[in-house]
């Protein structure tokens, strides 16, 4: 737990709070400021004045969330008025944008009359795409929220309410697919009835459970007909026909305790009173009803779940409101209606039945993530969800019609999704889409690997490729039920096994019989699955090879220049690593496989690395990098690298190259442009050509683990056919992203 010092020195530096506004054009020159103002701004006034949902097109109401609140029960502290309850709507707008690339202005209104809140937050519906609710006490939520929704032509959503009833709904889902029980069968016991409590009950009915199975307690016991002191029209919604008063009363014999309430509420004692198979959501925050520890001691067949990051099944509010607003936004919603939650729900119960991406399990403390009691409903921190529940959500908006515009063309909406997760995601949606038109046979030496395992299961299930896995069937089928993974859409083959063996072996033989293999030598070396796949590709039988995550890389890619000959015309083979900024994308080389290249294997080098860039869409502008900016210190390291330049300049004039120059030169426009106006590229390089290993590979690590940069790679260069070698314990959603540039390369290598 932090200290109280870091707590408030995270709220407190550099910059008091936790939010800035950034333009997001261009405002340097007179000529910016006469449109971002007067007189320009003028124009988009009169499109809006004569077509108000031109809006959404000229300003950034499409993408703006108000979060709005009057301080009356801010978390756990309760009614701390509007200005103390800042600093939760900031962070709550740092979690709109992290997670869903949307803006926030956070409002904090000072009044606990309701309708004075609900006049102010009407005023404010020009400004924003939707509102977000947040930390109103009950009974007034429910009266604001309904008011607005009804009065207001945006969505409105009280997220204290709807998010946790979406998020404990798909957990519900799940632990009744894990127990083996109906919905509808359910007999449920709702401790606390407040606005999340409610609108949970709610949830649950939609979802399938009978009102008449639910029971409500408060502070002042069993909810019930006739009740007549702490009542309100929300409670009568769901008080019981029951002659029981107390919680000890009515929880023997339910099959789900849910609480939100107050720490401690619960006891081992009562637990033991719940039905077989338990399903106990305890949500009071921070602290829930009973600990997770302590709920398992008492019941060790329960399914639990609580509100803490540290126990398993966090029912987080996080996996359920960026979401929902960004669906309904993206298709300019004028509510947040029960279809639109319910598909969310749904959405976020899917996901754990899908295997987890390696930067979840990392974040999550590198523990297995299976579906199973400890795991029903997704992490936090996993991207997928917003590539889930957002397209889910518009699509219900579309389809129960409070949409203004149709549901978006699915390929385009999803590489937009993509891209709010980070520019890698869209570069790589673009290659996987493109494999996708025509997957190819790839094979994986090391099938028995759990990573490359799993993403020859993505790629199968998402028609990338058409995987093989080399290695013994049984140890495989083995890893694949240890680690849920199906194996449909995989092929395995047991090389030493296989009928092809011996036809290898004497072609191999043939092949290396001048390089000093005998027939027993070349035996040997085809029992490595390394060799043997390079032969299965240099055969046909693949398209592409993709291997190395478990040895050294030098160790890795002597197989592949053993078997497969390098490109006509080609000396060395190279290695090239695509890194990808917030901002921008460059291409780094040679970072893996030549030590000390000459000027010649430079040159090579760089047009190799133009080539590729090509690949990537990318219109290469290549910087031949030194410690000397052309020719200021005459050092035979720094000729070696001009000498480069002019050797390529030679081989193909067509390319925008320039060098020798400093690394900063290369990529800052002010510093190539004012200092050296002669130079050929005329804005940042996007190609940076290291002129030795030990440089480019410095550069490439400092550049992922400091600079924020995406690495993906390392592809190589040089080679005949679609082979690309790992960098050794590289992780699941990398292969995956190699596995799809080896298909798009063995595509263009069917075309000639």
């Amino acid at each position: 737990m932090p200290t109280e010092k870091e707590i408030l020195d995270y709220h407190n530096k550099p910059r008091p709070g936790k939010i800035e506004i950034v333009p997001t054009k261009p405002c340097m020159s007179q000529a910016d400021l006469s449109i971002a103002y007067t007189p320009g701004v003028g124009l988009p006034c009169q499109k809006i004045q004569a077509e108000p949902n031109l809006s959404y097109d000229y300003t950034n109401k499409a993408n703006l969330v108000g979060v709005i609140t009057n301080g009356t029960a801010v978390l756990g502290l309760g009614n701390i008025g509007a200005l103390a309850g800042k600093p939760v709507m900031e962070g709550k707008a740092v979690l709109f944008k992290r997670f869903a690339d949307l803006d926030v202005f956070d409002i904090e209104i000072k009044t606990e009359d309701p309708d004075e809140f609900i006049r102010t937050v009407k005023l404010l519906e020009p400004t924003f795409g939707g509102i977000n609710l947040e930390d109103i006490k009950a009974p007034d939520c429910f009266y604001i929220e309904d008011t607005l929704r009804n009065e207001m032509d945006i969505p409105v959503f009280h997220d204290d309410q709807h998010g946790t009833a979406i998020i404990t709904g798909a957990a519900l889902i799940n632990a009744c697919r894990l127990t083996g029980r109906r919905i509808e069968d359910l007999a449920v016991v709702i401790n606390g009835a407040g606005g999340a409590a409610i609108a949970t009950a709610r949830m649950f009915v939609q979802l399938g459970v009978r009102r008449k199975n639910i029971v409500f307690v408060d502070s002042r016991g069993v909810v019930y007909k006739g009740r007549e002191k702490g009542m309100n029209p929300y409670k009568e919604e769901f008080a019981a026909d029951t002659a029981k008063r107390t919680l000890e009363e009515v929880v023997p014999g339910a099959d789900v305790l849910l609480g939100l309430s107050v720490k401690g509420a619960f006891s081992e004692e009562l637990l033991k009173l719940l039905n077989r198979d338990p399903i106990i959501f305890a949500l009071a925050n921070p602290d829930p009803e009973i600990g997770y520890f302590e709920a398992k001691q008492a019941r060790p067949d329960a399914i639990i779940a609580t509100g803490r990051s540290d126990y398993p099944n966090q029912v987080n509010n996080v996996l359920g409101f960026p979401f929902l607003f960004r669906g309904a936004l993206d298709v300019r919603a004028s509510a947040i209606n029960e279809e639109m939650k319910l598909a969310a729900t749904y959405a976020l119960a899917e996901l754990p039945h899908q295997d987890v991406p390696d930067s979840v399990i990392r974040a999550y403390g590198n523990t297995a993530l299976t579906f199973g009691p400890e795991y029903i409903i997704p992490k936090p921190l996993d991207q997928r969800v917003l590539l889930k529940v957002a397209p889910a959500v518009a699509r219900a908006a579309v389809d129960s019609g409070v949409a203004r515009t149709g549901y978006p063309d699915n390929v385009s909406y999803m590489q937009s999704l993509e891209a709010r997760l980070g520019p890698e995601r869209e570069i790589m949606r673009k290659i996987i889409t493109q494999a996708q038109q025509d997957p190819k046979r790839i094979v994986f030496p090391e099938g028995d690997h759990p990573v490359i395992l799993r993403a020859a299961h993505h790629v199968a299930r998402d028609g990338i490729a058409r995987p093989v896995l080399l290695g013994n069937r049984q140890t495989i089928e083995n890893l694949a039920e240890e680690l849920h993974v199906p194996l449909e859409g995989i092929e395995i083959l047991d090389h030493t096994q296989s009928g092809i063996f011996e036809q290898y072996v004497q072609k191999l033989h043939m092949m290396r019989a001048r390089k000093g293999w005998g027939p027993a030598e070349t035996r040997n070396q085809l029992e490595n699955r390394f060799v043997f796949g390079a032969m299965m590709v240099h055969e046909k039988m693949v398209d592409g090879q993709v291997h190395g995550i478990s040895r050294s890389y030098p160790d890795s890619i002597r197989p592949v220049l053993q078997v497969i000959p390098r490109k006509p015309g080609v000396d060395k083979v190279s290695g090239v690593y695509l890194m990808i900024f917030r901002d921008r994308t460059l291409l780094f080389a040679d970072a893996t496989v030549n030590i000390n290249p000459s000027s010649q294997d430079l040159a090579e080098i760089a047009i190799l690395t133009g080539e590729v860039a090509r690949f990537f869409d990318i219109d290469p502008r290549i910087a031949m990098l030194s410690f000397s900016n052309f020719g200021a210190t005459r050092h035979p390291d720094a000729k070696l690298v001009e000498s480069a330049v002019e050797i390529v300049q030679e081989r193909d004039p067509s390319l925008a190259i320039d060098g020798e120059m400093q690394a900063d030169t290369a990529v800052v426009a002010e510093i190539l442009n004012e200092h050296y106006p002669f130079n050929r590229l005329q804005a940042p390089a996007n190609v940076l050509i290291f002129p030795e290993l030990s440089s480019g590979n410095i550069a490439y690590k400092l550049m992922q683990r400091l600079g924020g940069a995406k690495a993906v790679g390392p592809l190589l260069m040089g080679i005949s056919r679609p082979f690309n070698v790992l960098q050794r314990d590289t992780d699941m959603e990398n292969v995956v992203n190699v596995t799809a540039i080896t298909v798009a390369q063995a595509q263009e290598y069917e075309q000639g």
